[in-house]
């Protein structure tokens, strides 16, 4: 298998211009949408504004200002990772992506750092590489919503609500190591977003001690609405060029790399980068871009920040697992089950399902369509209801849903498949 591999290889620091290509595509975008006047007094708003689900950067500070948040912290964790000396590798790619598309709503320059410093502690106390705890970090980051409302308490006098808050993130941060490793097995890798739900757990700690002291947390929708047109064009696009990248350069190497990207499962510990080279994986990523971007304007869904944030998971996912073969199933589910139940599939929490459910992809890719349909219309249900026991702290809630449906789920297939495996072999049932 290695034969074919690394036809694309660069050099290290090439690599991480490369993938810090589309954290500055956006920060030009930005410029251009907002005028400049209004942009940093914007950053600051979403900085200090509660952002807990769902709360999007565009209504909040603008989307010239989401962007270039987003662009920033993603610019500065793409530097600590060069400058820890990690190695391109499809982890690198999706926290990347998911740090832009989640800074896009709840994650920004102020109220992610705690929980790093906190990751770094549990390293060190563990006299480990800090590279090596690194992209749970980054992914855990989902956190920071917590931090940003601890800071907002009023009933904690400045300025110790935000060394309350400061605190509370580096302890979460220093629990969350051996928490995503535990939770891994109970789902095998059958969800992607396995930091999700470590996250889930943790938030709902959290907001459990909060409320029995009394300490209630509110609920909010900001939704920007009327940006289609010009979103889907930037989107667009930066897909388009995703994937004409590796065509262009390597054409044959490139269709050759995506063609096996989409025989695999997708299963959690896949690494399309290291199999595959970043060009098969650029033209995968710009694929499922392209895919996850129609669906919600066909469905008639809004371009904004969530449902970007979504997008960009997708993408970023493109090199850890997913490709159009496992997520379609998946976001038919969530679709067909719309027409079933009490909710619109335009109702904001809705979108967000229909985007953050291929976390399940995997199921699609190891048992088939109609389990990967089945997947999806599990996991509209969760997704829809789970949020509430940690009042939307936890920005990957699909992503702790999806664990739930995993663990449900996958025991019954594979006893299935068992079954008749043994069947066939005329074995005792």
């Amino acid at each position: 298998m290695l034969s074919h591999l690394r036809a694309d290889v660069l050099p290290r620091k090439t690599q991480y211009i490369l993938l810090s290509l589309m954290p500055l595509y956006f920060i030009v975008t930005g410029l251009f949408v907002q005028p400049l006047k209004t942009i940093l007094p914007g950053i600051w708003t979403l900085m200090i504004e509660p952002d807990f689900l769902i709360t999007d950067y565009f209504v909040v500070g603008g989307i010239g200002s989401a962007f270039i948040n987003a662009g920033l912290l993603t610019l500065m964790c793409l530097w600590l990772a060069y400058f820890l000396g990690l190695e391109m590798e499809g982890h690198t790619v999706t926290s990347a992506y998911l740090m832009f598309g989640f800074a896009l709503f709840g994650k920004n320059l102020m109220n992610v750092w705690s929980l790093l410093i906190g990751v770094f502690l549990y390293s060190w106390y563990h006299k480990t590489d800090l590279s090596r705890y690194l992209y749970v970090g980054f992914y855990g980051t989902a956190l920071s919503p917590i931090i940003t409302q601890i800071m907002n308490f009023e009933f904690i006098p400045a300025p110790f609500n935000l060394v309350v808050g400061i605190l509370l993130g580096i302890i979460m941060g220093f629990v969350l190591p051996p928490l995503s490793t535990h939770v891994h097995y109970s789902h095998q890798g059958y969800s992607l977003y396995n930091v999700g739900f470590a996250c889930g757990i943790i938030a709902t700690v959290v907001v459990s001690v909060l409320r029995s002291f009394g300490v209630e947390v509110g609920y909010r929708t900001l939704w920007y609405v009327g940006g289609n047109k010009i979103l889907g064009i930037v989107l667009y696009l930066f897909f388009c060029g995703l994937m004409l990248i590796g065509l262009v350069t390597k054409p044959k190497q490139t269709l050759q790399g995506f063609f096996r990207i989409v025989k695999t499962t997708g299963i959690g510990g896949t690494d399309y980068v290291k199999d595959e080279g970043l060009f098969a994986s650029g033209f995968n990523m710009g694929l499922n871009g392209v895919i996850a971007t129609t669906f919600i304007l066909a469905v008639g869904g809004q371009l904004n920040g969530p449902t970007i944030g979504g997008i960009m998971t997708v993408v970023g996912f493109g090199t850890t697992g997913k490709h159009f073969r496992n997520i379609l199933p998946v976001m038919l589910g969530v679709f067909a089950a719309s027409f079933f139940k009490t909710w619109n599939l335009t109702d904001p929490s809705s979108m967000l399902a229909l985007v953050f459910c291929t976390t399940l992809a995997p199921i699609a890719g190891e048992f088939g369509v109609i389990a990967g349909i089945v997947a999806g219309m599990l996991h509209s249900s969760v997704a829809l209801t789970i949020g509430s026991v940690y009042a939307g702290m936890n920005l990957y809630n699909n992503g702790f849903a999806g664990g739930f449906v995993a663990i449900f789920m996958v025991p019954l297939l594979q006893s299935i498949r068992d079954r008749r495996a043994r069947a066939r072999g005329h074995l005792s049932l």
